[in-house]
């Protein structure tokens, strides 16, 4: 567009991505996601499945953020008109951005001074007051450091005081996960729980102001500890208390209860320090807080997961009264781990006894499982984002009984996108990059208009690779899409459009609903399989298609000895990950021979007939290939 003779540029998309780290996406009160992609951190909203901006600011690849305040303290948030986010990264660099909700704004408030000598692995806090917030933050140089960060009270702006409350050497193997609480009885303590690479959790108590000193060990886990996330207050009637939750490797969660005892000091009706004998340690450990003394008993152990649970977080809270006073907390926790699975525990109401009562997952053969779990405020969706770099959100749709959904998420290359290509019309743009994938992004004129052409989603993903793919051309083909790539390997590979594809595509771009039958009687490929080493991709044929659903119901179970018969099918609406990641594919049509060394360049003529390739040699070398025969021609 064009104002007053210049050029006016706007953003219309964004594709991107979640880092390979356990700790790198947090939800926030204000109903936004965060997460690290490379060295930026994304923003994205559930509600349009896009991603609405991104924070450059770091220099190495963010590693873990956190909302102030997050999804467990949106109750006492609708009224904040600034929200804060932390973000740690593998050099040891923590940054606070604040968003202004008057005019989504964003802000690189300051970056904090450098406690941490490497990684960082962890952030959790929670905000004290509309102004005030504490919150830890741990590395792989085995420190943890408490802080204590005081926000202006306008949104006119101001300095932002950060200190270092607390510095805590944790030794040689360092803690991953980390969770801060208030202690029960309003006692006006702080509690940190802290796991690492052993199989304990450590429990630290502080004031406000800093003085944390090691209370006590938790033992039962037999493997390293992955998750911690604590409760808000519960009252039993006869005592306050706390749960905690906690997630390993050993494929268990733990849930342990801290409870206040009462005080220490010298007055009628209260407990006496001589009272903390040994029978005290029966139930579990107890350990002093100022003046007043606490139990951890362990309340439930929870068996279910097949792999290692990476992710346990506690249902966010909700008001217990329309008047604002109070608050509920649910008992009810995620989990999410890497058998591909999120799991939802609740106690049965008779025997008290925790129980999976939700279980939701991938099917996917390319997913290796889950690296952690959200709830969003109101608990009706929950996140998880996986190995593959990918979202995945369910939404409980149902009104009597739960019926937990798929959802449409934000996706995009997850490793350095190495090159793109628009369609010889325009009608999408193909991608390719190290993270082995091609994928195709295009407007989906069908849904609600997101500024012009409709909202941008990713339709397909042509190539799922087994080595890194370094460049890609459009070329000539039938019905006009067909590419050629080109990976770390001496082979480049052209794909043909199939007609699930086609049929897609006219979905999504066309407001027509009938498809050409010309094209349809042309193209007899409906989809593609992938290969058992993931390099080629042969054809599924449109007569061949009774085929693949005998198949599907024969008893042979996905595993990594068999790969799964894909089942491609025309898309009426965006695809979740679970089609993009195996159903999509393109068949592969020919492979073109002549380099002795890894591709790292292809391009082809304005009119798609002729595809130039380029390899890794000390000489200039490339060669020329005719896209109708796909035979090199001599140069």
């Amino acid at each position: 567009m064009s104002v007053n003779g210049k050029a006016e540029v706007k953003r219309l998309f964004i594709g991107a991505g979640c880092n390979r780290i356990v700790n790198n996406v947090s939800w926030g009160a204000c109903g936004l996601v965060s997460f690290g992609a490379q060295h930026a951190v994304a923003i994205f909203s559930p509600k349009s499945a896009q991603i609405l901006t991104t924070l450059p600011g770091h220099k190495a690849t963010v590693n873990c953020t956190h909302w102030l305040p997050s999804t467990k303290f949106a109750f006492k948030a609708k009224h904040l008109q600034q929200h804060y986010l932390l973000s740690g990264d593998a050099d040891g660099v923590i940054i606070l951005w604040e968003l202004s909700l008057a005019d989504n704004k964003w802000r690189h408030v300051l970056q904090l001074p450098r406690s941490h000598k490497k990684g960082i692995t962890c952030i959790n806090g929670f905000m004290v007051s509309p102004s005030d917030a504490i919150f830890a933050t741990s590395s792989s140089d085995g420190t943890v450091c408490i802080w204590d960060a005081v926000f202006p009270f306008s949104s006119s702006g101001g300095d932002c005081k950060l200190s270092c409350l607390e510095t805590l050497i944790v030794g040689s193997r360092p803690m991953v996960t980390l969770s801060l609480a208030q202690l029960p009885g309003n006692t006006g303590h702080i509690v940190l729980a802290m796991g690492g690479l052993d199989n304990k959790i450590y429990l630290y108590c502080g004031e406000r102001t800093g003085k944390f000193v090691h209370a006590c060990e938790l033992k039962g886990h037999t493997d390293w500890i992955r998750s911690l996330d604590f409760s808000l207050p519960v009252s039993s009637g006869e005592a306050d208390s706390v749960l905690l939750v906690s997630s390993s490797q050993d494929k268990g969660i733990r849930i342990w209860k801290l409870t206040l005892r009462g005080s220490l000091a010298n007055t009628e009706g209260t407990y006496r320090r001589s009272e903390i004998s040994l029978a005290s340690y029966i139930e579990g450990p107890v350990f002093v807080a100022g003046s007043f003394s606490y139990q951890i008993s362990l309340e439930s152990l929870l068996i279910g997961h097949e792999d290692w649970v990476y992710s346990v977080q506690w249902q966010p809270p909700s008001m217990a009264a329309e008047e604002g006073f109070g608050f509920y907390q649910p008992q009810s926790v995620l989990s999410a781990s890497m058998d591909k699975t999120m799991m939802i525990w609740q106690p049965e109401r008779k025997t008290g006894i925790w129980m999976n009562v939700v279980t939701v997952g991938e099917l996917s053969h390319c997913a290796l499982g889950f690296y952690g779990g959200h709830w969003s405020s109101d608990a009706d969706s929950i996140l998880a984002h996986g190995y593959g770099g990918s979202f995945h959100m369910w939404r409980n749709v149902g009104c009597s009984t739960d019926n937990w959904q798929p959802q449409k998420v934000p996706s995009g290359h997850f490793a350095a996108v190495a090159d793109i290509a628009w369609a010889r019309h325009g009608e999408y743009m193909l991608s390719v990059s190290h993270d082995q994938t091609t994928r195709i992004f295009a407007p989906w004129h069908n849904q609600e208009p997101h500024s012009d052409g409709g909202f941008w989603n990713e339709i397909a993903r042509p190539q799922v690779h087994g080595h890194d793919i370094n460049c890609a051309a459009i070329i000539q083909g039938k019905g006009n899409h067909c590419f050629v790539s080109g990976a770390e390997e001496k082979v480049a590979r052209v794909f043909e459009a199939p007609l699930s594809f086609l049929k897609t595509l006219h979905h999504a771009i066309s407001e027509q609903s009938s498809f050409p039958e010309d094209l349809q009687a042309d193209v007899q490929v409906l989809g593609a399989n992938m290969s058992a080493l993931g390099l080629s991709q042969k054809p599924i044929y449109v007569n061949a298609t009774h085929e693949i659903s005998d198949n599907v119901g024969n008893d042979g179970l996905d595993t990594l000895e068999s790969v799964p018969d894909a089942v491609p099918v025309v898309l009426t609406e965006p695809p979740i990950e679970d089609q993009l990641a195996w159903h999509t594919l393109w068949p592969e049509s020919h492979k073109l021979y002549g380099h002795g060394n890894e591709l790292f360049s292809v391009c082809c003529d304005h009119e798609g007939k002729l595809v130039a390739s380029s390899c890794k040699v000390h000489a200039v070398f490339f060669t020329v290939w005719l896209t109708r025969s796909l035979i090199p021609m001599n140069l």
